[in-house]
């Protein structure tokens, strides 16, 4: 197949996920925002793209999330998509290392309109993660914060969930350099590494891993506790 040929499919392909997202997962202002007021602030841009955002709502709704936990806020943009399937009551908690960061966090909340369904709470997630005991079981868990503690954070994601609890995890393909330990490989990887083996081993879950495109670059870490 030649190279013209490779680019056609690819541009097709590309295209076709442009068409699904206009459709199914578009942006609307709320979202627009938080993409911005991240940018202006200097926060890296490697948020989730709309599908993905949608696709986590869908999982909030079909499980009836009514308590959520964010592990790792960035921009907001996954907190704002998880918070919309929430009822009037419910209740997401995000976990933010940064106090700036926190705080364009929380306005794009406010701007989006979830302010009353969200907190965001500063600190290492590690040290945070004991006390949300109290709070548990949470339908619904993300995780996308630092690499290196994905084993971690699954170890606590799920004692804070119950039966029918959702784990979803970010950057869980990476051109499928994390399904198996190699060489000289650094602590993130390792990281993702362990994290796919756990989930995939552990009797507690059923557990799949999803490509957020076709071409394989990243997608999500997908749980069910049993």
């Amino acid at each position: 197949m030649s190279d013209s040929t490779l680019e056609q499919e690819a541009q097709q392909r590309h295209a076709i996920e442009a068409q699904i997202t206009q459709l199914f997962a578009p942006e609307d202002d709320g979202l627009r925002q938080a993409l911005q007021a991240a940018k202006q602030a200097g926060l890296p841009e490697i948020q989730i793209n709309p599908l993905q955002g949608k696709l986590l709502q869908i999982f909030a709704a079909a499980n009836h999330s009514r308590k959520i936990l964010e592990i790792g806020s960035l921009a907001g943009y996954s907190g704002i998509w998880l918070a919309r399937a929430l009822p009037a009551d419910g209740r997401l908690i995000s976990l933010e290392i940064d106090p700036k960061h926190a705080e364009v966090i929380r306005a794009s909340f406010a701007r989006a309109g979830v302010a009353e369904r969200t907190e965001v709470r500063v600190g290492n997630a590690l040290e945070q993660l004991p006390a949300l005991q109290a709070e548990a079981p949470f339908d619904l868990i993300f995780i996308d914060a630092d690499k290196a503690n994905y084993p971690h954070y699954l170890e606590w994601a799920i004692k804070l969930s119950r039966s029918g609890s959702i784990i979803i995890a970010d950057n869980c393909v990476r051109e499928g350099k994390v399904f198996e330990a190699s060489p000289g490989m650094d602590e993130d990887t390792a990281g993702l590494v362990k994290y796919n083996q756990l989930t995939r081993d552990n009797p507690l879950l059923i557990t799949i891993v999803l490509a957020n495109d076709n071409d394989y670059t990243d997608g999500f870490n997908i749980s069910v506790v049993k």
